[in-house]
């Protein structure tokens, strides 16, 4: 034989090999499936019709995002066998499909509390293909949890409750789910980002993951490698309506707090501080004094509020929070919620410049209300010229007592300049400039005489009742 011909099968030999060191560097999901699988369920729910003409809350799409899937996924959802009542509006019992774990053998079960809201019948399959019924436990709609109890429960297999704290992002997970009623399916990825908040979320720092999720995953297990659960599958990002590529998890060891609470006291209390907080941009960075933007910045602080008695105050920047860095304004709430009420915290905040540490003793999160928000945005203005390209007023009295400020100055119109680029609006009300109190026309004319050329400075407004720091350069 030739040189050459060894050289090729030499070539052939090492391609083959590093072929298959790559195949066995993957992840084999086999055994972790056949091991968990007996431990997660499926949820099936039925509700009388309460009249009217609404939107079946089990089914997942309206009419309009029905219309624009494919013909296979309208005939599943509309059709007479369709595990969702038949579709929008109709008058047969209306049926909703998730999937959900067992926590513990005498048969608490995790899922989402969209799953079996309303719900008058819950019905647990296992995959054994037993039916169990169900009692609702509890629920907690600001996580989007609900917790069962499979009635005679016993000897039930359980999965392995991991710890969500040590995900890193990059890592495999897996999971195992009920999408559009296709029971124990499998789907796997990677963790894409931890700590992610959501605009119907402040209180969950949710596991982004790439991993497959559709309607009927809902209320499912996140797995790890270690085939332990660390996550819920929640929620994902679509324009279409089916999975593009950007799921949501709850933390599990967010889950099991909310678990214990729901099963020991049927509720759940979260820690409270009662401020309005918001992003720290570039921008308002700069005009704090801020190397870099991070922290939490509170725009306003509640009445009759822990941060209140503790003594934070509008403009503070909040920049850790019981030792822990406070990076982005999403990560305050729920540090917040995580503690227990009547605990004390440790705040270190930048005010005037300068890091202060204060104590604060955590209340609970009124049923009603929420513990931080984001601030409203800004915007442009409508017509009109001064200095900054706008015109205010004295605060009338009776405004002042709606909006509950002291002092300030009312913006009654807005042109092409510095307020209008900085977002103030009409009917603004202006409480502070450059961390300076305004409290009248005149406060508001001396502040603006002695603001820097070029600099940004932040401007403190109430709008809609709600306060915010917008920036401006003058």
């Amino acid at each position: 034989m030739s040189a050459a011909f060894f050289l090729l099968l030499s070539v052939a030999v090492l391609l083959g090999w590093s072929q298959a060191s790559s195949a066995r560097g993957l992840p084999d999901f086999t055994e972790l499936v056949e091991d968990n699988a007996g431990a997660v369920v499926n949820i099936s729910t039925s509700s009388e019709p309460k009249g009217g003409n609404s939107r079946n809350p089990g089914m997942p799409f309206d009419e309009r995002q029905l219309e624009q899937l494919p013909e296979f996924f309208q005939d599943f959802f509309r059709g007479p066998q369709s595990p969702f009542g038949g579709g929008p509006g109709n008058s047969q019992p209306r049926r909703s499909m998730g999937s959900g774990f067992i926590v513990s053998s005498d048969g608490y079960v995790l899922t989402n509390n969209h799953v079996v809201e309303g719900a008058d019948e819950i019905i647990v399959r296992l995959n054994d293909r037993r039916e169990l019924p169900a009692t609702l436990i509890g629920t907690d709609p600001r996580s989007d949890m609900a917790v069962l109890k499979i009635e005679d429960g016993d000897n039930l297999p359980v999965v392995k409750v991991g710890q969500s704290r040590d995900l890193k992002v990059g890592e495999w997970v897996f999971a195992i789910g009920s999408p559009f009623g296709f029971d124990y399916t499998v789907t796997a990825g990677i963790v894409s980002a931890l700590g992610r908040s959501l605009p119907s979320e402040n209180y969950v720092p949710f596991i982004q993951t790439d991993v497959a999720i559709n309607p009927g995953n809902s209320g499912g297990p996140l797995f790890n490698l270690d085939g332990e659960v660390v996550g819920i599958n929640s929620q994902i990002y679509t324009r279409s309506g089916g999975f593009m590529g950007v799921s949501f998890a709850i933390p599990i060891d967010d889950a099991m707090n909310v678990f214990r609470q729901l099963r020991d006291d049927g509720s759940v209390a979260r820690g409270w501080l009662g401020v309005l907080i918001q992003e720290v941009n570039r921008d308002l960075a700069e005009s704090f004094g801020l190397k870099r933007p991070r922290g939490a910045l509170v725009a306003e602080v509640m009445a009759d509020s822990p941060a209140r008695d503790a003594g934070l105050q509008a403009g503070d920047i909040v920049l850790s929070y019981d030792g822990d860095d406070v990076e982005l304004s999403s990560d305050l709430p729920p540090m917040v919620g995580r503690t227990p009420v009547g605990e004390t915290a440790e705040l270190r905040v930048l005010r005037g410049g300068e890091e202060i540490e204060l104590q604060v003793e955590i209340g609970r999160l009124p049923e009603q209300g929420s513990q931080q928000a984001s601030a409203p945005s800004g915007g442009s203005g409508g017509p009109g010229s001064a200095p900054l390209g706008m015109m205010v007023e004295p605060l009338p009295a009776e405004m002042a007592d709606s909006l509950g400020v002291e002092g300030g100055v009312v913006v009654s119109s807005v042109a092409r300049g510095a307020a209008s680029e900085a977002g103030i609006r009409p009917r603004d009300v202006i409480t502070e400039i450059n961390r300076q109190k305004v409290t009248s026309v005149q406060d508001f004319r001396e502040v603006v005489r002695a603001l820097p050329d070029g600099k940004a400075v932040s401007v403190r407004v109430v709008r809609e009742g709600r306060a915010l720091y917008l920036v401006m350069k003058p």
